[in-house]
């Protein structure tokens, strides 16, 4: 019988390659590019998108999180293989995670507070899902949006994309 943190674990584990090919293609000559003055650099979104599941790996093993007390600023890397290593260990960190969640665990109650006032309360599996791997999902296609602008072809994350065409030998 699978548990929830298996299914989690499953899902992690098949989008992990989409991710990596999004993070390999920001170019490091573009880390400071930013669409808007207000949006993060290209360094610091793909930095939040490889740190998002160690991020989320932390935060399962508490019983909640003050969104009062989170950092507003994003660091940046300064070069790819920084990046890729945050990624790897992030990853890694949520993968160990969830090998070690039980039901029990998954289905326990956790909290999104803002100082006093609750934000949410839901199971910390639904925290991995929601916080976690939506989250992710989410600024990954911030990011290929990203690379997009920038010129930069769009590796395949579901199907094809207008760079890349996984059904057939050669580039769509």
């Amino acid at each position: 019988m699978r548990t929830i943190a298996d299914a989690l674990l499953q899902e992690l584990d098949r989008e992990v390659p989409a991710s990596r090919r999004v993070l390999e293609r920001v170019p490091v000559d573009q880390f400071e590019w930013r669409p808007h003055p207000r949006s993060m650099s290209a360094a610091q979104l793909a930095l939040h998108v490889a740190s998002i599941p160690g991020n989320v790996a932390r935060l399962a093993q508490t019983d909640g999180f003050d969104v009062a007390t989170a950092p507003v600023s994003y660091p940046s890397p300064r070069e790819s293989t920084e990046l890729m290593k945050t990624f790897d260990r992030s990853v890694g960190s949520l993968r160990d995670v969830l090998a070690h969640l039980d039901d029990a665990a998954a289905n326990a109650p956790w909290r999104l507070t803002f100082g006093d006032r609750e934000i949410a309360a839901w199971s910390r599996a639904t925290l991995v899902r929601t916080m976690g791997l939506n989250h992710w999902y989410h600024h990954r296609g911030e990011l290929v949006v990203y690379l997009r602008l920038l010129g930069i072809p769009v590796p395949v994350v579901y199907g094809r994309s207008a760079d890349e065409n996984p059904f057939t030998a050669t580039a769509a």
